[in-house]
């Protein structure tokens, strides 16, 4: 039978690599061919998308037929021995099927690539820097661009700056691990200015290892740019010798200055002032990050629901950061049950309680008032399941 398959589809053949490969391929098994057909035959194609590709990119990838038609604009197959060889050459290297499949979503101009001669030195030289073949897998699929990158003209160099400042190869792979896209970049150019402009503000090397290895994307911008964050944040009163000063370069750099004045507008609209939204920002600079319907979402809970002042925001501005699902919603409801039974014999802060530790939540409010108001567990746990 199966003979019989495979003598019928000769594009089949994509999905079986020879008994002499290590580890073979078993994509069929998981994207079976009688699923897709149909969708297959109702795909259009233009004529720079040739059958073949579409039907690989399916079948042996594990790609869906939407997202196979837009990679096959950019990548195409003629017969399964190049992209099988690219295929068996991932699975050998410890990347599991979704990682491939991702991976070639994301570029599936590698299918076309010699993998022995474009990736195989990239794997090695990762290998002697002692990052795990886990690791590696994460950081090739999150970002595939490096296996197209000159690993003499453009890795090499980068991860060399990078190493040179943080003078860690350990600290060096975190700061990869967070953001990859550093070893596209040069980095004298990307980097190097805005880690000597933080020098010369005094602000502490260790903030600077800690932002360039926590959130290495934030000091990666145009050298304007960052002198512009920088001098907007002395201008709010923001020391450049505290944690808080490269917090706030990481939340100023996630937006650009119409979106800085939209969630301005967001927390006016709660009565709040631009002093009081600079005291919040001064607090907990992450306090800006979340979008505009999170944060009026937020306002209108603790506000309208909970009867709450506005200004509860501006004493505690990390509030905004919570989930409002699973877990502002969830714990109100307990706090207000308890208040109810009169079981808050104890001044009890609510914010107290909307920060603690998931465990602790649980014994210190719910477990302990389970014989008085048996009904908490149960309510918590239906909040909770609303939120998935």
């Amino acid at each position: 039978m199966f003979n019989f398959i495979f003598k019928s589809l000769p594009y089949l053949r994509c999905v079986v690599v020879s008994t002499s490969t290590p580890q073979k391929l078993h994509f069929l098994q998981h994207y079976p061919l009688s699923s897709s057909s149909s969708t297959l035959e109702s795909i259009p194609r233009t004529a720079n998308q040739n059958s073949f590709t579409i039907d690989y990119l399916i079948k042996s990838c594990g790609i869906t037929p939407e997202k196979a038609l837009a990679a096959s604009e950019y990548v195409n197959l003629e017969t399964p021995d190049k992209p099988d060889s690219v295929l068996a050459f991932f699975s050998n290297h410890g990347f599991t099927k979704t990682q491939i499949s991702l991976l070639i979503q994301r570029s599936p101009q590698v299918l076309s690539s010699n993998p022995q001669i474009n990736f195989l030195p990239k794997i090695h030289f990762f290998q002697s820097k002692g990052v795990s073949t886990e690791d590696i897998a994460k950081i090739l699929t999150a970002l595939p661009g490096i296996l197209e990158r000159s690993l003499e003209n453009h890795i090499i160099p980068s991860y060399n700056v990078l190493n040179k400042l943080l003078e860690s190869e350990e600290k060096t792979f975190a700061a990869i691990k967070r953001y990859a896209g550093l070893l596209l970049h040069d980095l004298h150019i990307f980097m190097v200015p805005n880690i000597e402009a933080l020098r010369e503000l005094g602000v502490p090397e260790s903030n600077i290892v800690a932002l360039l290895t926590g959130h290495p994307k934030a000091i990666m911008t145009s050298t304007d740019r960052f002198k512009e964050i920088v001098e907007e944040l002395k201008k709010m009163g923001f020391n450049p010798q505290s944690t808080k000063f490269t917090l706030a370069i990481k939340a100023m750099r996630t937006m650009g200055k119409s979106t800085w004045e939209k969630k301005v507008e967001v927390y006016k609209k709660w009565g709040l002032s631009e002093e009081e939204i600079l005291v919040a920002f001064q607090k907990q600079p992450w306090c800006m990050t979340p979008s505009e319907d999170k944060i009026m979402g937020i306002m209108d809970f603790f506000v309208n629901t909970m009867g709450w002042e506005s200004s509860i925001v501006v004493k505690s501005p990390w509030l905004v950061l919570l989930s409002l699902e699973s877990r502002i919603i969830p714990r109100c409801s307990v706090y207000q049950i308890l208040l109810s039974k009169g079981l808050l014999k104890e001044k009890i802060s609510l914010t107290r309680m909307l920060e603690s530790p998931e465990s602790r939540f649980l014994k210190k409010y719910v477990q302990k008032y389970e014989e008085e108001a048996p009904e908490l567990l149960e309510l918590y746990e239906e909040k909770l399941n609303l939120s998935k």
